[in-house]
């Protein structure tokens, strides 16, 4: 078993340069994932099959049977700010095996030796996996209106998606790397991502409302980080649909749980040296 690197003592710093020097070297972790897409986007273009699939085939099936209640929008308008969420959740929940593949190549060992702390370095991962997630509320705002779901496009709304995009991108990213320090396999890792990722699509709000699913289920969709994603992304994306939650209880929850993950992680990320 390797032992931790152990780093230099960072210079003393006033509470400015220790600030601009953590967002700093959060901002290269950050640089540093997006080349890597930048050198091979067809990542993006293959993601962006999944949500039109469900739009054009889920969407235009359930919207054309009524089976599913809505209240005063069609099916569609309902799903759209789902199946964005779920792409997000999608993309995000298996960001860890790009750990895996640097514990590998022997980069998670260079990162831990930098002078980057270990919140820079979970924090920045997390961040740049949210580029992964603006790309698919790129697509599937265009699907939507191409779909004449009519999303709304006020600055202000659009805004508050991406916003929440970024803090579910974040969120999910990290549990991916916390699976990812504890199994440390490609293969268990796959396995357990891809058990996680139905119950949390499923035991959402993402495709129906909370209100028709049974009662043992609806305490599992309440404390699913996902609902909260979607219950945010809802009414912003489609003007006079309601919410279970005020936005700022949506975004604290998020904000709230993506920070202890972060911290979480920044605990274990030195496993994935080991």
């Amino acid at each position: 078993m390797t032992a931790e690197p152990v780093r230099a003592p960072a210079p003393s710093l006033g509470f400015g340069g220790w600030l601009y020097a953590h967002f700093d070297r959060t901002y290269a972790i950050v640089d540093y994932e997006v080349r890597k897409l930048r050198h091979d986007p067809s990542e993006l273009l293959l993601r962006a099959v999944q949500p039109a699939l469900w739009l054009l085939v889920f969407g235009e099936v359930f919207s054309s049977i009524h089976v599913i209640p809505t209240g005063n929008f069609t099916y569609l308008q309902f799903l759209a700010p789902g199946i964005l969420c779920q792409s997000v959740l999608f993309i995000a929940i298996f960001y860890g095996i790009a750990s895996i593949r640097e514990r590998e190549l022997g980069i998670v060992y260079r990162f831990l030796v930098s002078p980057a702390s270990r919140v820079s370095l979970v924090g920045g991962k997390a961040l740049s996996a949210s580029v992964r997630g603006l790309s698919q509320a790129i697509i599937v705002y265009v699907l939507a209106v191409a779909l004449a779901v009519h999303p709304s496009l006020a600055p202000l709304d659009v805004l508050g998606v991406l916003v929440a995009v970024v803090l579910g991108s974040c969120l999910f990213a990290t549990l991916s790397m916390i699976i990812a320090s504890l199994v440390k396999t490609p293969e268990r890792f796959l396995g357990i991502g891809q058990l996680m990722t139905m119950p949390l699509f499923f035991a959402s709000s993402a495709i129906y409302p909370i209100s028709i699913m049974p009662a043992w289920l609806r305490p599992v969709a309440y404390a699913n980080p996902l609902t909260y994603l979607v219950d945010a992304v809802r009414p912003l994306m489609i003007p006079g649909e309601t919410s279970l939650f005020p936005l700022g209880v949506d975004f604290a929850v998020l904000f709230g749980v993506t920070l202890g993950l972060i911290l979480l992680e920044s605990r274990l990320y030195p496993r994935m040296a080991q």
